[in-house]
């Protein structure tokens, strides 16, 4: 048995695969973020979960893509948690821009983007990946993420600049009382979690000049900060995955045309394509 995981703070997706290269259960779990989540956390996200606990001893070879695995240490933390489960079992643990990358299922040079819960940007040479900028988190960077629009909206509500319908209908969908605001952020597991479900709400009214604005000030952000930072921005295509890239399609395509940057494509879900990949090396 083979478990093949793609992993943002909000959510896991995990796809078992038997002996003869076949599915044998699609899950989700909560999120498996080394970098935000305490060993005792993760543990328990894991071994609560009923179908990974059932085949745990049957599986041979885990190969996990995550957020937070973007360093040795991240990454052999995240392994010893799982070999402590999965004791017959294989592990290899790798950043969420190398499942980024995988998931395009192309040899083409490029930008690869990752938005969703947070954000990430790799150069893809067409055989390897190259990061100038390690991430630094929710809190310093992930721009255009949904946490980082969830931030925005909380700010402006705050302030009084969401204009009165939009800020009459956030009130009605969401507890913005501060000290709810507050313990959300300082106090809970999972702040980016929370923010990025409250970004959502941006994206579901995203066709008002005031969202707008918003998520188009992200982009060209993530585009001067992430994207360009590699000189192959400008001569390569700029490949997007993740859910926040889905729905900011449109988006997307008007903010690359102002920095005449080609869209390659964008993929909502990576681990269709990651778990395929690692079958196919069980039917050959």
């Amino acid at each position: 048995m083979i478990l093949v995981a793609d992993s943002g703070s909000t959510k896991t997706n995990w796809i078992a695969i038997n002996d003869r290269g076949e599915t044998h259960f699609k899950i989700d779990t909560h999120g498996l973020n080394p970098a935000v989540f305490s060993r005792e956390t993760l543990y328990d996200r894991v071994i609560t979960k009923k179908e990974l606990v059932e085949i745990k001893d049957q599986v041979k070879e885990i190969y996990f893509y995550g957020a937070g695995c973007g360093t040795k240490k991240a990454a052999d933390y995240l392994k010893a948690l799982f070999e402590d489960i999965f004791t017959n079992a294989h592990i290899e643990i790798y950043e969420d821009t190398i499942a980024a990358v995988k998931s395009l299922q192309t040899d083409t040079p490029g930008v690869v983007c990752i938005l969703g819960t947070g954000s990430n940007c790799s150069y893809y040479d067409g055989k390897e990946t190259h990061q100038k900028i390690i991430s630094l988190g929710y809190m310093l960077m992930d721009s255009a993420s949904g946490n980082y629009y969830g931030k925005q909206i909380i700010k402006d509500h705050a302030y009084g600049k969401m204009p009165a319908e939009l800020a009459k209908k956030f009130e009605s969908e969401h507890d913005l009382n501060p000290d709810t605001i507050k313990t959300n952020i300082y106090k809970k597991d999972n702040p980016n979690t929370y923010l990025a479900s409250v970004g959502r709400f941006l994206i579901e009214n995203k066709n008002s000049d005031y969202a707008q604005k918003i998520i188009k000030d992200g982009l060209r952000f993530f585009v001067e900060n992430q994207i360009m930072q590699f000189e192959e921005s400008k001569h390569v295509p700029i490949y997007f995955v993740g859910s926040i890239a889905h729905f900011l399609h449109d988006e997307i395509v008007e903010v690359l045309k102002e920095y005449d940057l080609i869209l390659g494509k964008i993929v909502r879900h990576p681990i269709l394509t990651l778990a395929a990949a690692h079958a196919s090396k069980l039917t050959k």
